[in-house]
């Protein structure tokens, strides 16, 4: 579970928005930063701590306290030249993890260069599942299915292990849909629910937004 981290998100438009307020609903402290009044103004409504502020500036990444961050989400893929800058006084506060958005394959291998540790595109990856899959490393994937309903592939928890699912009734618990079982890549959807789960298997479920932040 990484809740307890901290996050910095650069850009509020609709990507940087849903990725920073996934992050604060599930209780995660986030800064949301945008140079743009208007923008800070409207995501302030959704999120506790909005800053209007140029982050190309080192003085202001110092001002914001970004080394005392452990990821940054730079949503900017309209700019590449302010993503380009702000990756880079990031990894110079030193960042652990910097995350930015991109406009293309090109774009994405000068943000690799630079210093970027991951580079996303927003039309295969959403915020929301972006901001889903950085809050537990339980999670190794997450698929939205709709806005509120998501499958999600997660490891077995080390209490889980040893036990079946008829014993954990994660249903009921969770309110969680185990439909298939990953075990050395091969999957498995004929799931026998008196079976031990074990520390190698995967589970595949399916899951309300809320009760997948319950489940965090």
């Amino acid at each position: 579970m990484r809740i307890n981290e901290s996050y910095a998100v650069f850009g509020l438009g609709r990507y940087g928005v849903a990725v920073a307020k996934e992050l604060s609903d599930s209780g995660a402290d986030v800064i949301a930063v945008d140079i743009d009044e208007e923008l800070v103004s409207e995501a302030s409504a959704v999120l506790p701590i909005c800053r209007c502020a140029d982050i190309t500036d080192p003085d202001v990444i110092k001002q914001l306290g970004i080394s005392n961050v452990d990821t940054v989400i730079i949503a900017m893929a309209n700019s590449l030249e302010a993503s380009v800058m702000a990756i880079t006084l990031c990894k110079e506060a030193g960042v652990k993890t910097v995350i930015a958005k991109c406009a293309n394959e090109m774009h994405q291998k000068i943000l690799l260069r630079v210093g970027a540790d991951k580079v996303v595109f927003p039309e295969k990856e959403s915020g929301i599942r972006l901001a889903k899959n950085l809050l537990s490393s339980d999670f190794i994937d997450v698929i939205e299915l709709s806005s509120n309903v998501s499958m999600i592939e997660l490891n077995v928890k080390r209490e889980w292990e040893g036990k079946s699912l008829i014993e954990l009734n994660l249903r009921r618990k969770y309110s969680i849909n185990v439909v298939a079982v990953r075990k050395k890549g091969e999957v498995k959807i004929d799931i026998d629910p008196a079976t031990p789960l074990t520390a190698d298997m995967k589970l595949i479920v399916i899951a309300s937004g809320e009760k997948l932040r319950k489940l965090l």
